[in-house]
């Protein structure tokens, strides 16, 4: 037996052995519980003292991180090896965020901190012109508004820093565009003037389907505006690897900014895939994002796992994942402008963790991944909240909380904040019977009987609770950098890849064949499959006689 599945087993059992703590007891019994399950990073500060875990389950996480060889991986991420072994790259999103004087790092040989810095400055630059009014149109009319055209990790990272760092927004209003239903679309191109309107079409290979089809419609919305092909032209940037096709595109080369093979969409924001958040808060808080991100960067490489953040965080998941069967988890931000993180956690988790293969390309041996959901809070405690608090699914949750809000404070954003103490305080304790009793006991004792059992809550329902002294450009940086080396380091453990995504290579594959056959006829799928498409044409063929 191998040191991994000792350490495995032996978890298993110190499951069986543990399963009856309750965590209101194991609180009452341990009054520094709090001083000893908590971190802190500069304005932020980890709780998982609310966990279903003592110290020696912690310790033997952390033995079961040794010997999946966390430490000698976290050295291949970190130093250029290709750790994304089906593609055959890195994934160096942590050399995007690197300040000037870091030592060199390396992909094939070559020094890749010279270009990273150079497409950086370039797209900051870019973003400046529009910022300050000397890049204009081909009216020669100030640009205010500017439209992301993205899907993926292409889109909802960087939507969701626009939309979290909006007090930080400056004169430029930024739009995003990701799905290839024309009302998504349609929606933007009403309220803007093709003047005063900068595109940007992101996409590494410049064949995402989505992407270039919203790229096309928004240049014949030009054409039907009476814009040449090279006026056009100048209302258009691109992210990219292919330099080639841009300009294919129409785009000039000084609009096309470098997407990195050795960079996953979903771990792309700090790269000038970011450029929508350039030029929504300018360019010094975007260095303040990627400064945030660097400082949990060197937290993760250098701290031991007992006290390092993201690997608690994901030595936890795999403690309810695996081995007290939980099927995924929730995060609850409570703050408005962070209501697109919990879509953004759930493509970095479920993208990068729904694997069924090891990298080697066996069967895993156990689960992987998990579902990943949230709402804002306060919201959604009148929603989805009832089943983490009486339901029969284990639902770990994380608690995001930014200790002050921008601008004024008063009532309500205490009211927030008070929430989010109280609803993780109340998953852990929950209530007897005899709580509840003593709770009713104004009511007849008939009345008072019938409503116990409804007012009892189970408890003893895991959280952590992630604190930031405010939402700031660094915190975010900090926040997203955490859940990234959780994703992982979560990856190790199980040992799969984290950073390809071949089903959903897979459908793409299906939906070009599958778009043809919906517009001639032909096909040769399933019977259910053919029904649907033979549906599709019935509608269309009504709908155009109607037309």
């Amino acid at each position: 037996m191998d040191a991994f599945t000792r350490a495995w087993r032996v978890l298993e059992q110190h499951h069986q052995d543990t399963r009856h703590i309750l965590l209101r007891d194991r609180f009452a019994c341990e009054p520094d519980r709090f001083d000893r399950m908590h971190e802190r990073l500069n304005g932020m500060l980890f709780d998982y003292s609310k966990n279903r875990l003592g110290e020696d389950t912690l310790q033997l996480l952390c033995n079961l991180a040794d010997a999946a060889g966390l430490g000698r991986r976290m050295h291949d991420l970190r130093t250029g090896a290709k750790v994304n072994g089906s593609e055959g790259r890195a994934a160096l999103h942590t050399a995007l965020r690197l300040p000037d004087g870091a030592d060199a790092v390396y992909v094939d040989g070559r020094d890749v901190l010279p270009e990273i810095r150079r497409e950086l400055d370039r797209a900051l630059d870019f973003a400046r012109g529009l910022d300050d009014g000397s890049y204009k149109g081909a009216t020669g009319r100030r640009i205010t508004d500017f439209v992301h055209i993205g899907i993926g990790g292409s889109d909802l990272g960087p939507a969701m820093c626009v939309q979290a760092l909006e007090p930080f927004g400056r004169q430029i209003s930024v739009h995003f565009v990701s799905n290839a239903d024309p009302a998504c679309l349609d929606e933007a191109l009403c309220r803007l003037n093709p003047e005063t309107t900068v595109f940007c079409v992101a996409s590494k290979s410049f064949k995402t389907p989505e992407t270039l089809l919203n790229a096309q419609a928004v240049k014949a919305w030009y054409r039907d505006a009476g814009f040449s092909e090279s006026e056009t032209g100048c209302h258009f940037c691109a992210v990219s690897a292919d330099t080639e096709a841009a300009a294919a595109f129409g785009i000039a080369p000084e609009r096309v900014f470098a997407m990195y093979e050795w960079v996953g969409g979903r771990y792309s924001v700090w790269s000038p895939v970011g450029l929508p958040v350039m030029v929504a808060v300018g360019g010094a808080c975007f260095r303040e994002l990627l400064a945030g991100a660097y400082a949990m960067d060197r937290h993760f490489f250098s701290t031991p796992p007992r006290h390092n953040i993201p690997v608690l965080m994901a030595l936890i998941a795999v403690w309810y994942n695996n081995f007290q069967h939980a099927d995924g988890q929730t995060a609850v931000p409570y703050s408005h402008n962070l209501r697109l993180l919990p879509a953004w956690l759930s493509q970095l988790d479920m993208e990068s963790l729904g694997k069924s293969r090891t990298s080697d390309g066996s069967p895993v041996a156990c689960k992987t991944g998990g579902i990943v959901f949230g709402g804002e809070g306060v919201d959604c405690q009148h929603a989805y909240f009832q089943l983490l608090h009486q339901g029969t699914r284990l639902i770990p949750c994380d608690f995001i909380v930014p200790m002050t809000v921008q601008g004024k404070e008063d009532e309500r954003s205490r009211f927030v904040v008070a929430n989010a103490f109280a609803q993780a305080e109340a998953l852990m304790k929950g209530k007897t019977l005899d709580e509840a009793r003593a709770e009713l006991a104004g009511l007849p004792e008939t009345e008072r009987e019938r409503l116990v059992p409804h007012k009892e809550f189970p408890g003893n329902r895991p959280s952590n609770s992630i604190l930031i002294d405010r939402l700031s450009p660094y915190n975010l940086g900090m926040l997203m950098a955490a859940y990234e080396h959780k994703t992982f380091v979560q990856g190790v453990i199980w040992n799969i890849n984290p950073f390809d995504q071949w089903g959903v290579e897979y459908g793409k594959q299906l939906a070009k064949t599958i778009g043809g056959e919906l517009q001639h006829g032909a096909s040769a799928h399933d019977s259910s499959t053919e029904g649907l498409m033979a549906f599709y044409r019935e509608c269309r063929l009504k709908n155009d006689g109607a037309a």
